[in-house]
């Protein structure tokens, strides 16, 4: 059973996941507001966005907006575990349209379906994966999985910190 001090772990991982998600995504890892890119474009047709190079469309964006959310789809399993799957998918969804439209509006990208389509489906494969651990694991999955998120986020903000100490 989950005590109260592991969830609190759980969404202190999931928060920083999220300001990392959003750096990501919206400041395009940037760290001052002047490197941002002035974009503004939307793409409603599945996959028609993805760049061709040399007559074959670059499958590189895609995966990377699948893998990105993966995390989203195991956190949201861990803090919402009574949720029916279907319900878990919503706020992936949710959020990655928020996150789309708000490239549009802060003009930092386009917003396009095909990154919707491959947010969300990392979030679905994170669930998956979250089921595999719980058939795996039971009762000691969310332990496990806060312990190797702690490991990823310090490698992320290790990673972070490089990044800005090579940018100084």
């Amino acid at each position: 059973m989950e005590n109260k001090s592991q969830r609190k772990l759980t969404w202190i991982l999931f928060i920083i996941y999220v300001f990392v998600l959003v750096w990501i995504i919206l400041l395009k890892m940037q760290f001052t507001l002047k490197g941002l890119p002035h974009l503004r474009g939307v793409n409603l047709i599945p996959f028609a966005g993805s760049v061709i190079i040399n007559g074959k469309m670059d499958f590189d964006e895609i995966i990377n907006n699948v893998l990105i959310f993966i995390p989203f789809g195991l956190y949201i399993c861990m803090l919402k575990s009574n949720w029916s799957f279907l319900k878990k998918i919503v706020p992936i969804a949710l959020t990655s349209l928020a996150l789309e439209i708000l490239q549009f509006i802060f003009a930092v990208g386009a917003t396009d379906i095909t990154d919707l389509i491959g947010n969300t489906l990392g979030g679905v494969i994170g669930c998956l994966i979250y089921m595999v651990f719980y058939k795996l694991l039971k009762d000691i999955t969310n332990k496990v999985l806060n312990i190797l998120a702690c490991i990823g986020t310090i490698g992320v903000i290790a990673f972070l910190g490089l990044l800005i100490i090579v940018n100084l």
